[in-house]
């Protein structure tokens, strides 16, 4: 008996699957037929993902919620699309209608396959050019703010950086530490700083006594 199939996936493990999980639930298909990946498109190795590819056969229904949900870009995206097509599975994309293919409908088969292919290969390239966009956007982002002189990533800690707790701690403790009442380890964890971090900061407060 064919089986409706779903595929979920978010690019990483702080986003939440929440939102397609409950589209796929409104579709009344089953836990056990649904899988999920948090993962990157760029792998396809995606463990929900291969599995979810084991399970499906001939005249199965896949269904997912855009179609960069398969892959990340326009050439993995055709080579997954032609596996279901070759295996003659039925696709249903819930953010584009237009893609669907019903292999159960004879007399219109052959038209959903031609406009299926027709808006697939502009959806896909389309998918493309936006991934693209954004990597220039933010490419270009990071050289601007280079260019302001900018700090990118973490804050480099440093005297200035430390919070009043911590200059208080760094005042009180200091003097314990030179006379080995404390180790360096112990003092580190009081001021929660890391090695690097400790000795550069003892530095710049010794140059101030």
């Amino acid at each position: 008996m064919a089986k409706t199939v779903a595929y979920i996936r978010v690019s990483s493990k702080d986003q939440n699957l929440a939102r397609q999980y409950e589209d796929m639930k409104q579709l009344s298909i089953d836990d056990k037929y649904i899988y999920e990946d948090k993962a990157s498109g760029k792998d396809m190795d995606r463990i929900g993902y291969q599995y979810m590819k084991k399970s499906i056969e001939t005249g199965d229904t896949l269904v997912i919620k855009s179609l960069d949900r398969l892959g990340r870009n326009q050439d993995q995206i055709k080579n997954e699309w032609q596996y279901f097509k070759d295996n003659e599975i039925n696709i249903r994309v819930l953010d584009m209608p237009a893609l669907n293919i019903d292999y159960s409908n004879e007399q219109m088969q052959g038209m959903f396959k031609m406009i299926s292919n027709i808006v697939f290969e502009v959806m896909s390239w389309n998918a493309e050019e936006e991934r693209s966009k954004i990597k220039q956007r933010q490419a270009e982002g990071i050289a601007i703010a280079k260019a302001k002189g900018k700090h990118l990533g973490r804050p480099k800690m440093s005297l200035e950086t430390l919070s009043s707790n911590q200059r208080q701690i760094l005042k009180q403790e200091y003097k314990e530490w030179k006379t080995k009442e404390i180790t360096a380890v112990e003092f580190m964890k009081k001021l929660e700083l890391k090695k690097n971090s400790f000795y550069k900061i003892i530095g710049e407060y010794e140059k101030t006594l």
